[in-house]
């Protein structure tokens, strides 16, 4: 039987029109099917509420081996641990006070949760007045309940009077202690809103891509917390997938719903605007997300416990995010196109009785200018921008601790009382564990420590019964300092074998400290795969979409070059306190993170610019024209979505948490250095350059390359 004109039609519609045709026609079961959805999962989400844990657990590490060994011979020793630091300009040795502290502590040993309290007078500073006392918790500090340590410390603080101080300081005190925060999302959501209405001049348009994105990551969200029930889910993942979900939800809505606008000017009618939209700005979002999935996904290549939850959550935000603008958008402008159309309509007269000049007329004249001083326009930035980056090489990686707590909490009371009390080592204390040997190990082990270079004191601590020794090894340096990791890469290269080989013991250096230095090293030595797994795919998916050699080439290059300078930012900021902020490690995580996202995201706007030149190329054949219009249809768009992006980055400045302040630096400074200099710049320049030979592809390689094309022919 012959097909129907209309069969033969349908037959030739892509997968993106065809779903943008569904979601238009059944609107109302769209819509339903999204709100079922987040507040179904919200529903779960709040009845079973979250278990998140951290787990930055290195197997096969030295410390984690100490660790275990600790929990399997002496359990008692293997828990988290809180300094009850005490202070009295008196002296603690007076009798009223030496009451008082005792009393306190008797009653500390009475809490849930603690399994043991040791000092204070066996650990006294040489001047009398500062003391402090060990609590040994029944879990590692993200296992014991904040409410029983908050307990822990108002016990402990009733105490205080009369020239007697109190301040608590150790992992637990310090989680109990994180603000909840919450401002930086309603003050990014609320500037992307202006920055909206000032881009399309209606309240309603400029809501569409914030409905999009609240959907996305409302249902993202509930998801990862049912999800946490039964995977490994970082406690800090909730406000990194609203960080990453927030800005890359609304930049995939405004495109679409730009494009959508665009045929609205042109005259099209608004069912087959929706659908046009889709077939051009939709594909492109599709494939610009699968780049930031691909991204992010590579973080599980790194194999570091918790941040594999945190990938997948993140990367599972960014594909609810592509959905919802796919399938909710073209629902929403079913519902509201008709007020939508009359105000784009509106504006497009306003604009023409004016006798303003046509959209993208700026960015036409731009990238004439760019082609002029081409190679003006690719060397100056890019050497402005490698100078940007150059602080990155000295990036030291690692974990704030309580010196980097806001002045006023107890942690960093603490962390300097113990420090003007004892030494800066006190705040980072190191663990070596003594396993088998004679009686003599532990002896010699000491004595060796204690001659070590870098090591004010070493004190020894008994196990219980037959359970291993512990030597607590106090640094002369402060925890984050480059000396004391160097002085535990000395302990076990240089200082320790030769006891092992003289008694027959292992020795293993632990602690905390010790952890930080195993998993920097961790991230470092697994870094060059992830970047090469991850730059290969993306580049793969390129050559794929373009079918060009150099355009690959040339996008990860550029992309590589935002990620470095967003280092560099970061490094000067939170590494040497410039402005003003405490000076610290960057968090061991977050380099890896932010690449993903970064380099994700720069692929976003690599494939928005690209896909409108190589379809000008396609249709036109002339690689300057293809240039000029393609800044000139996505400039302005681009521009605004990195305006979004880089708002809702830059808001999460105002978290209280130092790891979100460094997200959201390195984030706005990776968009606002990508969408200013690399695609205003740098791209256009380069793209000038090569002139023909940017689309060029050998013929082999295009007959054996599958056809992953950007337009519907």
């Amino acid at each position: 039987m012959t097909a129907t004109l209309d069969e033969r039609a349908t037959a030739r519609l892509s997968v993106f029109q065809r779903l943008a045709g569904w979601a238009y026609r059944r609107r109302w079961l769209a819509l339903a099917l999204w709100v079922v959805a987040l507040a179904g999962v919200t529903a779960g989400s709040q009845v079973l509420g979250d278990d998140y844990r951290n787990d930055f657990s290195l197997p096969g590490t030295e410390s984690q081996r100490a660790l275990d060994v600790l929990k399997r011979e002496s359990p008692a020793q293997a828990g988290a641990t809180v300094q009850i630091v005490m202070e009295s300009d008196g002296g603690l040795a007076q009798e009223g006070t030496r009451a008082r502290v005792e009393r306190m502590l008797a009653d500390v040993r009475g809490l849930p949760h603690v399994t043991g309290v040791a000092g204070p007078y066996v650990a006294v500073s040489p001047d009398g007045t500062v003391g402090y006392a060990t609590v040994t918790l029944d879990g590692v500090a993200e296992q014991v309940p904040a409410p029983a340590v908050r307990d822990l410390i108002s016990t402990a603080q009733a105490a205080e009077g009369d020239g007697l101080r109190i301040e608590l300081s150790g992992d637990p005190v310090r989680n109990a202690e994180e603000s909840e925060g919450g401002a930086a999302e309603g003050i990014g959501l609320l500037a992307a809103l202006v920055i909206l209405v000032l881009l399309f001049g209606s309240l309603l348009a400029a809501s569409l891509p914030i409905v999009i994105a609240v959907f996305a990551v409302g249902t993202a969200l509930g998801l990862t917390v049912l999800a946490s029930h039964v995977a490994t889910v970082a406690d800090f993942t909730a406000p990194l997938m609203l960080l990453v979900g927030l800005g890359v939800g609304i930049d995939y809505a405004l495109l679409v719903f730009s494009r959508y606008r665009s045929e609205l000017v042109d005259g099209t009618p608004r069912d087959e605007a929706v659908t046009r939209a889709l077939d051009t700005a939709g594909r492109t979002v599709f494939f610009a997300g699968c780049t930031v999935i691909v991204a992010l996904l590579g973080l599980v290549l790194l194999g570091l416990g918790s941040l594999q939850g945190v990938a997948v959550a993140m990367a599972l935000t960014v594909l609810m995010t592509m959905l919802a603008a796919l399938t909710l958008l073209p629902a929403l402008l079913a519902l509201f196109g008709g007020r939508i159309e009359r105000s784009v309509r509106r504006r497009a007269e306003k604009r023409e009785a004016r006798g303003r000049r046509p959209d993208g007329e700026g960015w036409r004249r731009l990238s004439n200018a760019v082609e002029r001083w081409r190679w003006l326009a690719v060397v100056v930035p890019t050497v402005a921008m490698l100078a940007l980056a150059a602080p990155a090489v000295n990036l030291q990686l690692g974990f704030a601790d309580a010196g980097n707590d806001a002045p006023g909490s107890t942690s960093r009371q603490a962390y300097d009382l113990l420090a003007d009390g004892f030494g800066p080592g006190y705040n980072g204390p190191l663990i070596v564990v003594v396993e088998g040997g004679d009686a003599t190990a532990a002896r010699a082990a000491q004595e060796a420590l204690g001659d070590a270079k870098g090591v004010a004191a070493v004190v020894p601590q008994d196990g219980a019964g037959s359970g291993p020794t512990t030597l607590i090894v106090l640094p002369d340096s402060k925890p984050q300092d480059e000396a004391t990791g160097d002085l535990v890469n000395r302990l076990r290269a240089d200082v320790l074998p030769p006891v092992e080989a003289q008694t027959g013991a292992t020795l293993l250096v632990g602690g905390s400290t010790a952890a930080v230095v195993d998993y920097s090293d961790a991230v470092a030595s697994r870094l060059p795969l992830f970047v090469l797994v991850v730059v290969g795919l993306s580049m793969l998916l390129l050559l794929l979409v373009f079918r060009s050699v150099l355009v690959p080439i040339k996008a990860a290059v550029l992309n590589l070059l935002s990620v470095a300078a967003a280092m560099g930012v970061m490094t000067l900021v939170f590494q040497e306190g410039m402005f003003g902020v405490a000076p610290g490690p960057i968090e061991a995580y977050v380099p890896v993170m932010i690449f993903a996202i970064v380099f994700g995201l720069s692929m976003d706007y690599e494939v928005f610019l690209l896909a409108r030149m190589h379809e000008e190329w396609m249709r036109r054949g002339d690689a300057s024209a293809a240039v000029r219009e393609g800044l000139a249809t996505t400039g302005k768009v681009v521009t605004a979505a990195a305006a979004i992006m880089i708002v809702v980055f830059g808001a999460f400045l105002f978290s209280p948490e130092r790891m979100l302040q460094q997200f959201g630096l390195g984030l706005a400074v990776a968009v606002l250095v990508d969408a200013l200099v690399i695609r205003c710049l740098i791209l256009p320049g380069v793209m000038h350059l090569l002139g023909r030979s940017a689309w060029w592809l050998p013929g082999w390689l295009g007959r054996r390359l599958p056809q992953v094309a950007l337009e519907h022919g």
